[in-house]
Order: structure tokens, then C-alpha cells, then sequence
């Protein structure tokens, strides 16, 4: 019988704790992410297992998503209006040696195509040696603006897929992401298994994850989205086609949610990439030791003279008006206070 995570919260901190995974995940009022393994005390950064079962799975996942703590709301913007195509900036290059971007590639989402041979196999559109960069799981602070200036050094562009709780509580970060020029997708409301859910759950999980980073974007989003752990199901896939939104999923796991160190990583990667030739490779933008391979990773692209592809897509995600309306309320303040009057709380004395 499968165990399921539960929830401990006491003061300031929450543990979501994996039954019979020997794990306990923590988090801390500053929103660190510690996981105390159960048998040897160990501290380490709290990890996100990706690895993907194939489409037909329906196998629990290995980990479980933990999410941390989130800090004071940010004021909400009003709901931007749809337009054709994703607002995406084009930066200058100043960098003569760069790795750059070899080509564009603009992707028709209707009736929800599947991208990513680990579980889709209609759309072989890389050619050999050619990769896509992706990031899930941000924006944060400190470790995606390290990736942004990364990517930027070299010219390349690439595909985030942002937690809508995580762009609720960083918006600059977010739209730092959209004015470098990267596509922007989505990746659920709080990083749930959604396989593991009643199918209005799972709805409501996508669509606020929607209406939350469209909202903190300021603009429509590319109707992009990965599923949490690469879990889904049929009923999913057709709800993501209903709704004319491509499926990501994977060629190359970085696994960065058990290698924590970034010259392993960098190895890792580059290993299974001479292994298959091109893909879409899967790295989190909330790790410091993912955000630190970066810069290593492109050189070491360029060197053995892979070619990156940045995906676009050619129409906009349009979001639905309940939940916006939904979201917002639920982020604006609170307007109370029982505040006395401030003479009579503070008192000059002497």
C-alpha cells in the first residue's frame, strides 16, 4: 500500500514529510530548503525528483514536490489583455564568441502537441546537435537571476516553467526572466502530483498556476506547460489539448535534485548528451548548484560544438476570468488593523 506525505506546521517552519521515503523536508521562515535524512541526521538543500516514467504510467512518484514558506504577498496587477504571440524581447548580442541561439523554432499548440521524446514520440524536431534549455521551478531569488546572466553571456534564450506560488512571491524576478527574452510557461500552482488527484483538482492546480504567473507577469504567457514529476495522465493530456497548451516533458534529466554538486552536474549532463545526440535538456532554476553549472555547461557546449534552439509559441495562453479573480482576491492583503492611536502608544517622555 502506497504511503502519502503529510503536513507539519508548528510557528514559523512547515515539514512536509514523505512517509516511508526516510526523508523529512523542512522549511524555515526565510523560505531555506533543508531535507534532514531520517536515518544518518544529514542536512542538505531540498531536491525535486524528475525522473519520467513513460506517458502510460501510472507508478507514484519517487519524491515528493516541497514548497516553501511563502513571504509577504505582493500587490496585484490587473489581468493583462491576450494578444497573438507572447511579448518576447529580442537583446543584442555583444558577445562576438558566444554560443548564441542557431535557430527559433515557433510551436502551433492547438489540440495540445506533446514535446520531448522521454514521453512524446510525434514531434522529433531537433536535429543532431541541437539542444533546448529549460528551467523549472522558479523564479527565486538570487539563483535565477544567477542563471539569467548566464545565459545572457553566452546569448542564449530558453524556456522557463515557473511554480505560481514562486511568482507570486517574486514578480521582479519573473518579469526579469520575460525581459531577457525567454519563453515562459507554466508548471501548476504549487508543484503537485497531479496523476495522484481527482481531475478538478488537478484543473484547478493548472489553471491557478495560469492565472497567478500571467498575472505577476503583467502579460499573456506561451501556452507551454510541464507536468510536476513528469506525472500525468490521459485525461490531463486531454484536458491540456482542450485548452491548445503544448506538454513538455524531457530528452535529458539533469537530475540536479540528487547531484548537488555543479561539476558533477556538468559531467551528467554532458554525458547523456553524447549519449543521445541532442534534446531538450531539464534543469531547476531554485538551486544554487544547478544556477552555478550553468556558465560551465555552455562553454562545454559551445566546445563540442552543440547548437541551442530556443522555442517560441505562435499564439498566447489565455487564461480563465474566475480563477483570476480567484487568485487575486486571495493575494490582496488584509485591510484590518486594531491599531490604537499612535499618541496613545507612543509617548514622548524626555
Amino acid at each position: 500500500m502506497r504511503k502519502l506525505p503529510f503536513l507539519i506546521v508548528a510557528g514559523s517552519f512547515t515539514a512536509v514529510v514523505a512517509a516511508g521515503a526516510g526523508a523529512w523536508h523542512f522549511f524555515g521562515p526565510a523560505g531555506a530548503q533543508t531535507s534532514a535524512k531520517a536515518d544518518k541526521g544529514e542536512l542538505t538543500t531540498a531536491s525535486i525528483d524528475t525522473r519520467a516514467p513513460k506517458s502510460n504510467s501510472t507508478e507514484p512518484p519517487p519524491r515528493v514536490q516541497a514548497v516553501a514558506a511563502a513571504p509577504a504577498a505582493a500587490p496585484i496587477p490587473a489581468a493583462p489583455a491576450v494578444e497573438k504571440r507572447p511579448t518576447i524581447a529580442k537583446p543584442v548580442c555583444n558577445n562576438p564568441n558566444a554560443l548564441g541561439v542557431s535557430r527559433t523554432v515557433q510551436i502551433d499548440t492547438t489540440g495540445g502537441p506533446g514535446l520531448g521524446m522521454s514521453q512524446y514520440r510525434d514531434y522529433d524536431f531537433l536535429q543532431p546537435g541541437e539542444v533546448v534549455l529549460t528551467f523549472d521551478d522558479g523564479p527565486w531569488p538570487v539563483t535565477t537571476p544567477a542563471v539569467l546572466a548566464a545565459l545572457s553571456a553566452q546569448c542564449v534564450q530558453a524556456v522557463f516553467f515557473p511554480i505560481g506560488k514562486h511568482a507570486t512571491w517574486h514578480p521582479a524576478v519573473l518579469k526579469q526572466v520575460i525581459a531577457a527574452g525567454h519563453s515562459v510557461g507554466t508548471h501548476t500552482w504549487s508543484h503537485q502530483n497531479l496523476a495522484s488527484k481527482t481531475p478538478q483538482e488537478a484543473k484547478d492546480e493548472i489553471e491557478r498556476g495560469i492565472s497567478a504567473i500571467t498575472l505577476m507577469a503583467g502579460q499573456p504567457l506561451s501556452p507551454f506547460f510541464r507536468f510536476p514529476q513528469l506525472r500525468q495522465n490521459a485525461e490531463l493530456k486531454a484536458y491540456l489539448a482542450e485548452r491548445n497548451i503544448a506538454a513538455f516533458s524531457i530528452d535529458i534529466d539533469s537530475e540536479d535534485f540528487r547531484i548537488h554538486n555543479a561539476g558533477k552536474l556538468v559531467a551528467s549532463v554532458m554525458d547523456k548528451l553524447k549519449k543521445k545526440g541532442k534534446g531538450i535538456i531539464l534543469m531547476h532554476d531554485l538551486h544554487k548548484w544547478s544556477a552555478a553549472a550553468v556558465p560551465d555547461l555552455l562553454a562545454q557546449l559551445k566546445a563540442g560544438g552543440y547548437k541551442v534552439v530556443h522555442i517560441r509559441a505562435k499564439d498566447t495562453l489565455p487564461t480563465i476570468a474566475s480563477y483570476d479573480a480567484a487568485i487575486a482576491a486571495e493575494l490582496q492583503p488584509v485591510k484590518t488593523s486594531n491599531a490604537r492611536p499612535i499618541s496613545n502608544v507612543i509617548q514622548t517622555v524626555d
